[in-house]
């Protein structure tokens, strides 16, 4: 099989030759650190391009993805021309103010990641939402959406790695980066009016977005991510009801939106305990569960699929918060084979860690982890 029918038969619940493997996107990616040890580890010398900047994640280059057996690409030109960013420092800190006023720091110290300093709307009234300066949303022939349906189409022509794409469909997290945690959780209870109105903002924006997009891209692509994360370790956000009143709508619209424009299979990245949204994701359209966290409350690998494997794929699954940085690089390689085991039983799975591989994880565990993927 090519990567891409591996991934596409995996994604339509048919048994590859092989779980297809991805690494590389805004959500399944490398933090450039990890990237720096696994090049050198591999012998591979080129420079280390920075696809996110919060996030401090590498873009692999192909010698490193052909060598990890990786059936994928990741394409982010759109995405990144969108980012806005306003760099700067201070004695202690790295900063940059993106497209929304949200300003991020990042320590110099201990230089890993990009964290929130401030909420730009923390303060502000449903009226004062009128006069914010909402940044604009890209348009069809913008050059960046213009160079990312470029790209595409020949990634498409002339490879056969299945093509992935990230963009917005966010009104829990984007929301509250915007509002302050504590005030969107109030604000679902209190000031609906406001939430309501900064929540039809965002979905104009995302709706925006992919209309641009899928324009020039939509035809290419054989997945598409969107991210929201609706859990945490322990459980879920927010309750069925908060999510239902606020979340749902909005989210259905934008996948039905998606899927109104491309055939590709879409993704939903939601972090932490998301075990009883899965059913109301399910009903918006999603295709593909990612992380999947399963060290968190209700995420067992086992009962997931079982339960929801005939309707949903997986993608993830790989324990990065204990085995991939603290294990042995047999304990790793006997850990991916076991979640391929689970997950990837009758298709339905995509190898990939739980989030993204973080600064400190070595890089014998990385190799290991692919290794075992791909079995070389």
């Amino acid at each position: 099989m090519t990567p891409r029918e591996r991934l596409l038969a995996a994604l339509n619940h048919k048994q590859p030759d092989r779980a297809p493997i991805d690494l590389g996107g805004i959500v399944t990616g490398i933090h450039r650190n990890a990237y720096d040890g696994l090049k050198q580890l591999l012998g591979i010398e080129e420079e280390t391009v920075i696809l996110d900047f919060k996030q401090q994640l590498a873009r692999p280059g192909d010698a490193v993805l052909d060598v990890l057996g990786v059936d994928t690409r990741f394409l982010d030109a759109g995405l990144r021309a969108q980012a806005a960013v306003e760099t700067g420092a201070d004695d202690d800190y790295y900063l940059y103010t993106d497209a929304w006023g949200i300003l991020w720091r990042m320590p110099k110290s201990k230089p890993l990641y990009y964290d929130m300093a401030n909420h730009p709307l923390a303060g502000l009234s449903a009226e004062d939402l009128d006069h914010y300066d909402i940044p604009a949303p890209l348009g069809v022939d913008d050059p960046g959406v213009l160079a990312m349906g470029e790209i595409a189409r020949d990634l498409y022509e002339t490879t056969d790695y299945g093509l992935v794409v990230f963009g917005p469909a966010s009104f829990f997290e984007l929301a509250w980066y915007l509002r302050g945690f504590e005030n969107y959780m109030m604000d679902m209870v209190l000031n609906e009016a406001f939430l309501d109105k900064l929540l039809d903002i965002l979905l104009e924006q995302h709706l925006a977005y992919w209309e641009a997009h899928l324009k020039h891209i939509g035809q290419y692509v054989q997945v598409v991510q969107v991210a929201d994360d609706l859990g945490h370790q322990g459980g879920p956000m927010m309750s069925l009801e908060y999510y239902d009143r606020f979340v749902h709508p909005r989210h259905r619209e934008v996948i039905s939106f998606i899927k109104a424009h491309t055939d590709a299979k879409v993704f939903q990245h939601s972090c932490g305990a998301v075990r009883q949204f899965l059913p109301r994701l399910i009903e918006n359209g999603i295709d593909i569960i990612n992380p999947v966290q399963v060290t968190a409350q209700g995420m067992d690998a086992a009962e997931l699929k079982a339960e929801f494997g005939d309707r949903l794929s997986f993608w993830g699954g790989i324990d990065t918060q204990h085995i991939l940085p603290n294990g042995t690089p047999e304990e790793v390689a006997a850990e991916t084979r076991r979640i391929i085991g689970i997950l990837g039983e009758g298709g339905g799975y995509v190898v990939n860690t739980v989030h993204n591989i973080q600064a400190d994880v070595p890089p014998e565990n990385i190799l290991a982890l692919f290794q075992a993927a791909s079995g070389t």
